[in-house]
């Protein structure tokens, strides 16, 4: 999601880009889980599992570097396209994809053997074109350095030269000292992220670093330990409030839906159980309500009021800010007024913090207003 002003994208520091994606990064990891089958050949599912906390351990210390020494690596491009378009991120996601996707790990598990990196590669299509690499030497060896300071180990290069070459007679060697079952996890994830993840864009999506072990599980997960995860950074009782309005409308009958892509969203619909079967992104488009994650407005309650005008009397009883919203309305911004777009047409916006939870009584009758009769006779 873009912030623009006068037309010009203002890129966020990459420390807040950073703590945005270490939020992201799920605390609590089952100790056991049973995997898909695919994974049989790559490890014990113990070792995977372990390997995979090994990766999540990592990824922290890569976002606490990156809030600390981001700036040195992580240059913004000269025109970014959105406020966390950051190539750096999507270079080092992609070259860890590449690692952990094409590597072969050694015999005892702690070292990934690399005999190519496409994405560091020029190659020719099947139209006889030539493809530039999507990651330039110097740009290889920025991420490397990085890297090195998260706790990889790159063996038999020289950084300082930047000049080596990778191929099946000479391939890289890729380990992590610290903890020697990352290489595991990493190539457990990287599977799962280029053969599962279907609404992976394989260049600028950092999906990777989110370290989604659920990709890899054999049993779908349910909803509301995915929302736990995504609460976690929150004081315990607005947590307990968000659980307790997912709670509520599920109960009722209401769909959820779990988006990823330019927000994390979890989206409230009722889907009636004549209607065919839809898509993620056709529910999400009947949303009633959501909670939202985004870098531009942090963790959000978002309603898409419709019925507003036949229970006005019940809105004249709110908090008076929460009646000012709501009077307020949402949409296009020019309908509203508005000079410039401020995403109105997603829904009128509530801070999903303590001064919230202070009205949740109101918040629960006014949902309650827009949730669809038939819903709240199940």
């Amino acid at each position: 999601m873009s912030e623009q002003h006068g037309g010009v994208v203002r890129l966020r520091p990459i420390s807040e880009v950073a703590e945005f994606q270490r939020n992201l990064i799920p605390t609590n990891i089952p100790e056991k889980y049973k995997l898909k089958s695919m994974f049989e050949d790559v490890a014990s599912e113990e070792n995977i599992r372990d390997g995979i906390v090994a990766f999540r351990d990592f990824l922290l210390i890569l976002c606490d570097r990156l809030i600390s020494d981001g700036q040195v690596y992580a240059k913004p491009p000269k025109k970014p396209t959105s406020i966390a378009d950051y190539p750096f991120l999507y270079n080092i996601t992609n070259l860890l994809v590449d690692i952990g996707y094409h590597g072969e790990l050694s015999g005892n598990g702690d070292t990934l053997v690399v005999g190519k990196l496409p994405v560091c590669t020029a190659s020719i299509d099947e139209n006889g074109k030539k493809k530039s690499q999507k990651i330039s030497v110097s740009a290889l060896f920025n991420c490397m350095e990085f890297l090195t300071l998260c706790g990889f180990c790159f063996s038999d290069i020289d950084l300082k030269e930047k000049n080596f070459s990778i191929s099946d007679a000479q391939p890289l060697k890729v380990s992590f000292p610290d903890n020697p079952l990352l290489p595991t996890g990493l190539r457990a994830m990287s599977i799962a992220e280029m053969e599962l993840r279907t609404t992976r864009r394989y260049w600028n999506d950092n999906n990777l670093l989110r370290c989604d072990y659920r990709l890899l599980k054999a049993e779908d997960s349910d909803m509301r330990d995915v929302l736990v995860d995504f609460l976690h950074p929150l004081p315990r009782d607005v947590q307990e409030f968000a659980l307790q309005l997912h709670e509520r409308y599920t109960n009722m009958g209401l769909t959820c839906v779990n988006t990823r892509l330019g927000l994390v969203s979890f989206a409230y619909a009722y889907i009636s159980k004549s209607r065919k079967s839809l898509s993620e992104r056709e529910i999400y488009s009947k949303r009633v309500w959501e909670f939202s994650y985004s870098l531009k407005d942090g963790y959000c309650l978002f309603v898409r009021p419709k019925k507003t005008e036949s229970y006005a009397d019940v809105i004249k009883t709110f908090d008076v800010a929460l009646q000012k919203k709501i009077t307020q309305g949402y949409g296009c911004y020019r309908k509203l007024g508005r000079k410039r777009c401020q995403f109105d047409c997603q829904g009128i916006r509530i801070p999903l913090d303590k001064s919230t939870v202070s009205i949740s009584g109101n918040i629960e009758t006014w949902i309650d207003q827009e949730t669809p009769s038939s819903a709240k006779k199940l």
